[in-house]
């Protein structure tokens, strides 16, 4: 049965999908978005360096990563504010990585297809380590889910509940971490964060809880691989742009229609 790219593309899309809208809305409600972009960059130089040793780029993306998160921590607060930081470990980690990349003798690289994604060559090893690594991340948010919200919205209150932010902080980062090295096939380093923040910000104008903007992100997300996916094969473009660019579409559609229902909900029952 999955012998049929497709199918394997739209298995992917959906996977990396359903793991980033849920964190995603944590991205959105903290305001990470820089720190998820800094972690896509840097995961060029995981993929270099797991070229150069010969492991699977997902080990090489995942190590980086985790490095990434907990160098921003230990730095952060040091004489430099934490955006200045992330814009210099981003892009250092991205030039080093295409640095690297260039200079592994006898390799073959494919810059774009790390850069934007390659979700048509997805393999059947690819789709068990997404659909892992997606389970993964749904387990840990689920596991963690009321204590990464009471940090998300007071940490104050979760330190005076015995829950340290800092911690939840780190099991965010483990989960960004996660998620960048799965779906970096799908939709490349370019455009990760884009496919952890659209989903979740078009889910906001719907959702009345944080857990129904959790479910309505990860199903906003995998419509988007979907629909991105299709009209790819249709039109011979890129996969992964016109996957955010889905995602893009059904962010605007639903403002539209939430901000038409607001004016007609003010304007009320005619006389």
């Amino acid at each position: 049965m999955l012998d049929d790219f497709m199918l394997r593309a739209g298995l992917a899309g959906i996977g990396v999908a359903l793991a980033a809208g849920p964190l995603g809305c944590f991205v959105v409600w903290r305001r990470m978005a820089y720190f998820g972009d800094a972690t896509a960059h840097a995961a060029i130089l995981g993929v270099a360096l797991a070229l150069a040793l010969s492991v699977s780029p997902f080990l090489g993306v995942l190590a980086v990563s985790l490095l990434m998160a907990v160098t921003v921590a230990g730095l952060t607060g040091r004489g430099y504010g934490t955006d200045t930081l992330l814009g210099v470990l981003a892009h250092t980690g991205l030039a080093l990585g295409l640095v690297a990349a260039s200079l592994i003798a006898g390799a073959q690289v494919d810059l774009m297809a790390f850069l934007i994604g390659d979700i048509l060559a997805v393999g059947k090893t690819d789709l068990a380590i997404i659909w892992g690594g997606a389970a993964l991340v749904l387990a840990l948010l689920a596991w963690r889910w009321r204590a990464l919200l009471t940090a998300t919205l007071n940490a104050d209150l979760a330190f005076a509940s015995g829950l340290p932010p800092r911690r939840e902080e780190m099991l965010l980062t483990l989960a960004l971490a996660i998620v960048v090295a799965v779906a970096i096939k799908v939709v490349g380093a370019l455009l990760i964060t884009a496919l952890l923040i659209i989903p979740a910000a078009a889910a906001r104008p719907l959702a009345r809880t944080p857990e129904m903007m959790a479910a309505l992100a990860a199903g906003i997300g995998a419509i988007a691989a979907i629909s991105g996916l299709v009209g790819s094969y249709l039109a011979d473009t890129p996969t992964g742009p016109s996957i955010v660019a889905a995602a893009a579409a059904l962010f605007a559609i639903v403002n539209i229609a939430a901000s038409l229902y607001r004016r007609l909900d003010r304007s009320g029952p005619s006389a």
